[in-house]
């Protein structure tokens, strides 16, 4: 067998997490097609493979429009159950054992669609998945930056009668132009009230807009973040206070980030000590699914066995799972490497003090 299948072998045999998945970004073309014609709503497209010649996206905000037409189908709880669920028995068939999902409710609200319809679909689904799939998850609520911080600050507190659902906040959509620090009193607000704080930044805008997301939004992690190789002192303060970076290498290249897989500098970043996660980001759009992804960046970037192993612990290092959970999960992840093939030499990694540290803006 050759080392790239073994490779390969080795990456579906991990427990794998997954960080930066909008949910309304697995809306396939099947059951757009379906939930638009149960809803009665009129969709721009004759067929499935109309929606499919239209995924040639030039940049993030041709992909958004789709995004966004997509996400009209999604009217009833069920709805929202049924895409959630259909994620989440597709990750558990990729050994996937811990998500953390983004959703935007300012889409859904937007158009008169209740919050609690939102939440009480992904919610069940989450749920129904953690006693019969065995997967874990925490609900990210993400502002649309586009749209105004009063806005978000509405949204947030409309939220608040489902606190107990809710992990974090987040922050996406069109990110040129809308700078984290539009939104500073937002994340104020939802530190105060004890939730994780992460933002996209550094995906098409500047390296400044993670500096800002850091410090003035307070966020323990950054969502995309490949733009910040255009700042070494900015790298070099990533890997000093161990802030994960949760990039979506399919993702970019669909959006123009990168030309091609093999350009993209997640091996560079890896190599540098940055902590780096792989995830699929809008995988009925831009590409792939996790595992997808994986196999996809292991082929082009030519990432070891090492490399595969410190992929997988920065996950689990990187996300809100603590204590005995995180621990159970590495130990999963130590027990697979030490069955299969050479012995790994990567070490465990500094996940534990990351966990605690000032640095991490962990609350």
């Amino acid at each position: 067998m050759g080392k790239s299948n073994e490779i390969d072998q080795l990456i579906a045999a991990l427990p794998k997490v997954e960080l930066h998945l909008h949910i309304e970004g697995t809306l396939e073309p099947a059951m757009m097609f379906e939930m638009a014609e149960r809803n009665g709503v009129a969709l721009r497209f004759a067929s499935i493979e109309e929606i499919e010649a239209a995924y040639q996206f030039e940049d993030l905000q041709s992909f958004l429009d789709l995004y966004y037409a997509g996400a009209a189908v999604l009217i009833h709880e069920r709805d929202f159950f049924e895409l959630t669920w259909a994620y989440l028995v597709r990750m558990a068939h990729e050994n996937v054992r811990h998500v953390e999902i983004f959703f935007d409710p300012q889409t859904h609200t937007g158009r008169g669609i209740a919050l609690e319809t939102v939440l009480e679909g992904i919610g069940g689904a989450l749920a129904q998945a953690e006693q019969t799939l065995g997967i874990s998850s925490r609900l990210i609520l993400s502002f649309l930056r586009d749209r105004s911080e009063a806005d978000a600050m509405e949204t947030l507190e409309a939220a608040l009668a489902w606190r107990e659902s809710i992990a974090g906040v987040g922050l996406d959509s069109a990110e040129v132009g809308n700078p984290p620090e539009k939104f500073i009193g937002a994340f104020r607000r939802a530190r105060e009230l004890g939730l994780q704080r992460v933002a996209h930044a550094g995906e098409e805008g500047p390296p400044e807009y993670v500096r800002q997301a850091l410090d003035l939004l307070g966020v323990c992690r950054i969502d995309h973040g490949v733009r910040c190789a255009e700042d070494p002192a900015l790298v070099e303060r990533l890997v000093r206070e161990r802030i994960p970076l949760t990039v979506c290498p399919l993702s970019n290249v669909r959006l123009r980030v990168f030309d091609s897989l093999a350009d993209h500098n997640l091996k560079t970043l890896l190599e540098r000590g940055v902590c780096v996660t792989l995830n699929s980001d809008d995988p009925a759009y831009l590409g792939g699914y996790l595992t997808e992804n994986w196999l996809a960046v292991r082929s082009a970037l030519d990432l070891s066995r090492a490399d595969v192993l410190t992929l997988a612990r920065n996950a689990v290092e990187a996300s809100f799972l603590e204590g005995d959970a995180e621990r159970a999960l590495l130990g999963e992840i130590e027990e697979v490497a030490a069955r299969r093939s050479e012995p790994d030499q990567a070490g465990a990694g500094p996940h534990t003090a990351a966990k605690n540290s000032e640095s991490g803006h962990r609350d």
